[in-house]
């Protein structure tokens, strides 16, 4: 029964990820593409005719989506900034403590700034503020902000649950060690792989040689 519920939340838990997980790339991927482009067309404009107004404002939008939805991003890769040599050096049950001390305090204050972010958008949205070439409610570029620091919240909730749910230490919801350390050792496992390859090729190539000069001395 409780191997079940356990199960049972984690698959809450992995479905709830993956739906934060598409959220981010359908806006980053959104966000840069427009942004890009907006800047590209208006080098144009302002080359051969004049620039666009409205591209600042928007080029400001894309930039705030971009900045709070990779906050959520930055945690559920482990890519944030952090002081990772004493927890490296220290023992894996300190390592745990650690791991659950740091996604509480930092979930904590994911969601008090979330909460203050929110506080911020609606007093925004009542003083009806409006930008000054689209005239559009300033509180609409604000949404993304709360929502961000939200979902980083809701990651650092996925790692605790992760590292209770699993036995090995857990950076994220999806990272267990080092990405620079991953990478590496993806590296020389390619280059391990190429090598190989040459190698085997070289022992085909001598076997070839020496069948060659077998066949050269008989008479």
């Amino acid at each position: 029964m409780e191997t079940n519920k356990k199960r049972g939340i984690s698959f809450l838990f992995h479905k709830l990820g993956q739906g934060v997980e598409l959220f981010e790339s359908v806006i980053l991927s959104i966000s840069v593409l427009a942004m890009a482009s907006l800047v590209i067309a208006n080098v144009f404009a302002r080359t051969f005719f004049s620039s666009i107004h409205f591209v600042e404002e928007l080029t400001e939008l894309f930039t705030i989506l971009i900045t709070f939805t990779g906050v959520s991003y930055a945690v559920r890769k482990a890519r944030h900034i952090r002081m990772g040599a004493f927890f490296d050096a220290a023992p894996f049950k300190i390592q745990k403590i650690m791991i659950f001390v740091i996604c509480v305090i930092s979930g904590v204050v994911m969601f008090l700034m979330a909460t203050y972010a929110y506080g911020y958008m609606s007093q925004a949205r009542m003083t009806g503020q409006v930008t000054p070439s689209l005239r559009l409610p300033y509180w609409i570029f604000l949404i993304i902000v709360p929502i961000g620091f939200f979902s980083a919240g809701i990651q650092y909730i996925r790692t605790i649950v992760k590292n209770i749910s699993e036995r090995e230490v857990w950076l994220s919801p999806e990272q267990q060690g080092d990405y620079e350390l991953e990478e590496l050792q993806q590296m020389a496992d390619e280059y391990g792989e190429v090598a190989e390859e040459l190698s085997d090729e070289l022992q085909e190539q001598k076997k070839t040689e020496k069948d060659v000069s077998d066949e050269n001395k008989k008479p």
